[in-house]
């Protein structure tokens, strides 16, 4: 049977280790091939730039913040390269963020 999660309810949600403080995250996905999370980015958001050795995909699903003086609000995407630095992120208001990290071949 497939694993569907509910990417809206209240289930599931925990701190988000390695993120500033009211970071939350669901985990959807974590195996060899990578990891889906939401990432839920309270208000005030602000974390400095840094790079990974993934490649980075986002989705904003709701609020906004901003990447390298970038705007990405709701409905942007946005992709980074394993090793590309990105950011600082900022987010006055909050945000819902569907980040995937793709597995390095």
């Amino acid at each position: 049977m497939k694993n569907i999660i509910n990417i809206f309810d209240a289930l599931n949600w925990k701190e988000a280790t390695n993120y500033p403080e009211g970071t939350l995250m669901k985990a959807l996905r974590d195996d060899d091939n990578g990891k889906t999370i939401l990432l839920k980015l309270p208000k005030g958001f602000s974390m400095p730039e840094h790079s990974h050795i993934m490649t980075e995909q986002h989705f904003v699903l709701d609020g906004m913040y901003t990447s390298d003086n970038v705007i990405c609000p709701k409905g942007s995407y946005q992709l980074i390269r394993a090793h590309e630095d990105h950011g600082p992120f900022e987010s006055k208001e909050g945000a819902l963020i569907l980040v995937i990290w793709d597995k390095l071949d």
